[in-house]
């Protein structure tokens, strides 16, 4: 578990966290799009949802915040090695779980998972299709993909940020 705690950031009365995943670096894009830092620029916290394909991504996003990722399907066994299949960030005390592919636990699954941990926001790729969604009081939120959106529905390459303060939480989707 990581919370965000850094001294300078203390203060300031919302956090602003980066939401990316299934990047596919170099597999299906050679870099990270140059307009997700531009996006990042501001925020605290870099949450990747897997499928890197290379551990160099989370070198990259460091640059701009200190990044909490998971590994993906994609991901070989160095990532699988050092990234978790699921993994945590508490923010005030607002908790937001990560995983990769959400579809690989049941629903009820996915549930009892959000209720044990008492997530209040749930992040999750793999599918490559941005999406928010509300189930009672619970973010499901899914940031899409800044590199390779994929059919049926015509999307385009998204990413997401999430804005935090001890009131709430407020999600946004930006197409790149």
């Amino acid at each position: 578990m990581l919370s965000l705690r850094r001294k300078t950031h203390l203060d300031l009365p919302t956090k602003n966290i980066g939401l990316i995943s299934d990047t596919h670096i170099p597999s299906r894009a050679n870099k990270i799009p140059l307009r997700v830092f531009e996006i990042f620029q501001n925020v605290d916290f870099i949450i990747h949802a897997g499928d890197l394909v290379e551990l160099r991504v989370i070198d990259e996003l460091e640059k701009i915040a200190p990044v909490l990722a998971v590994h993906g399907n994609m991901d070989k066994t160095e990532i699988r090695e050092k990234l978790p299949k699921i993994n945590m960030l508490k923010v005030y005390d607002w908790k937001i779980g990560v995983i990769h592919d959400a579809g690989t636990l049941s629903a009820n699954k996915t549930l009892r998972v959000v209720q044990e941990n008492k997530f209040n926001a749930f992040v999750y790729g793999h599918t490559h299709r941005s999406s928010i969604k509300w189930e009672k009081d619970v973010l499901f939120i899914n940031p899409g993909s800044p590199t390779n959106p994929l059919p049926p529905f015509i999307t385009k390459p998204t990413v997401a940020i999430l804005k935090i303060d001890k009131e709430k939480i407020q999600p946004k989707i930006i197409v790149l």
